[in-house]
């Protein structure tokens, strides 16, 4: 497990490479995240003492909450999960159960742990993979086999007497000749130099849909999984497929890393990883705040509170992993807070998330930065879109002002969806030369504040129409 050693500056750095503005919830969210840092270098009875400090971010739609979020699991690789806090109800009613949003987080952070592990082990299982690329691209002569069927079942019924799960070979053994010996080493050469990459080969690999198949919904919430045992019992399915040398590779690789890596390491190392870096994004929060809205037909929000709240406080969650403490764990509410207000909430889950960051709505000068400063950036992406077609597009700073401008209006004149506006009004703007771009054949086009008011002016100055088109 690593933790992130960046200090606020250099996290706050390069979340402005990505998004525009909101630089207090950027610096409250990089705070957060070197107290955690700061909490590992201290002595276990003391890091047991210091929890985490949960933020509550307030802003309307739009506006770079969850991007935030987001950006940060990535810049520390911690394992993150988005929720959403209407898709659970309270206990007793259809809906999902709150403690799933750990079970997600922890099969997360088994992701990122394994890939991990994979690095560590990537050179022994490479050399594995090709030894059995050369196998199959010269096949050498099967033996033919010497036990009966009888012998088979033998041997299985003493490997149970002996306490062992049954397992059955079916590999077979094969006569290697001399001639096919010089050729395999031969090939190995070639393997090795990277002349057969476009080879084609059949390998036999896992079915991909056994364990989706073997998935039960329910028996996961509460933390049973049965894939396990079923596999054990029933051999594994397996399938064909004729592919490339490269991508053989690449699969044999990744069979022989599963097998080279320590199960038990790994789900303990992900658990570890999981309680001490993991973050949850609850997104929606203020729709399970009361507010006005207070119907007795409807599922208790209210009640929806109180089982997210010992989840937040700090609980143990069993999962077919083993159990995972959430005392230390992250979280990061969300919410728009229209119709209600952080006070709505119940005072128990208000205490769990003390710190309050509340977002700016978007001017037209964040806009602009939003069209043209970060990281891959909407303009940069429909220029590169519609670059494949040959067709060089280049935005003029007017119709860039402009765009921002109408998005402004827009926003202001109907619902206030934030920088998600700008992917609306660029699409209807480009609408022409995406469609008819293949069969242009032209070299330059450029975006001029001209263009802008022919394809999206007149809407944006049509309430009824900017309603429904923009």
């Amino acid at each position: 497990m690593t933790e992130s050693t960046q200090t606020p500056k250099e996290i706050v750095e390069v979340l402005d490479q990505y998004i525009v503005g909101q630089n207090e919830a950027k610096k409250a969210v990089a705070v957060a995240l070197r107290n955690r840092y700061r909490r590992m270098q201290l002595s276990k009875e003391m890091q047991d003492e210091i929890s985490p400090k949960n933020l509550l971010m307030i802003g309307p739609t739009g506006v770079g909450k969850t991007e935030i979020a987001r950006r940060l699991a990535k810049i520390v690789n911690a394992p993150f999960v988005k929720v959403e806090a209407t898709k659970f109800t309270e206990v007793g009613y259809v809906g999902g159960d709150v403690e799933s949003m750990v079970r997600d987080l922890v099969e997360n952070a088994i992701q990122l742990e394994r890939e991990d592990e994979y690095k560590q082990v990537r050179t022994e299982a490479e050399k594995q993979a090709n030894n059995q690329l050369v196998k199959l691209l010269v096949p050498a002569q099967k033996k033919k086999k010497n036990q009966n069927e009888m012998q088979n079942l033998m041997s299985l019924f003493t490997q149970m007497q002996q306490g062992q799960m049954p397992s059955q070979t079916t590999e077979d053994q094969e006569d290697v000749t001399d001639d096919v010996r010089e050729k395999r080493m031969s090939t190995a050469e070639k393997l090795r130099a990277g002349l057969l990459e476009n080879e084609q080969v059949e390998i036999e690999m896992d079915d991909p849909t056994q364990q989706l198949s073997g998935q039960n919904t329910m028996l996961n919430q509460m933390g049973i999984d049965l894939n396990d045992t079923l596999s054990g019992l029933m051999p594994k399915k397996k399938i064909k497929r004729t592919v490339p040398v490269s991508e053989a590779r690449s699969i044999l690789t990744r069979q022989a890393s599963e097998e080279l890596i320590n199960k038990a390491d790994l789900y303990h190392n992900a658990i570890v990883r999981a309680e001490n870096t993991g973050i949850i994004f609850i997104d929606e929060i203020d729709k399970i705040a009361p507010g006005n809205s207070k119907n007795s037909g409807e599922v208790s929000r209210e009640g929806v509170q109180r089982d997210i709240l010992p989840i937040v406080e700090g609980s143990q969650v069993n999962t077919k992993y083993g159990p995972v403490s959430t005392d230390h764990m992250l979280f990061i509410g969300s919410g728009a807070f229209a119709e209600s207000k952080p006070s709505d909430l119940i005072p128990e889950l208000q205490g769990r998330f003390p710190i309050r960051v509340e977002l700016n709505d978007l001017t037209k000068e964040d806009f602009v930065r939003i069209l043209t400063e970060p990281t891959n950036s909407l303009t940069k992406q429909y220029i590169a879109l519609i670059g494949t077609d040959n067709i060089k597009v280049t935005f003029t700073i007017e119709a860039i002002n402009r765009i921002a401008e109408i998005a402004t209006n827009v926003n202001h004149h109907t619902d206030n969806i934030g920088a998600r506006r700008l992917h609306t009004i660029l699409e209807k703007l480009l609408e022409d030369i995406l469609y008819e771009g293949p069969d242009m054949q032209m070299g330059d086009i450029t975006i001029t504040e001209k263009y802008v008011d022919d394809k999206v002016g007149k809407l944006a100055e049509n309430e009824d129409l900017s309603r429904y088109i923009l």
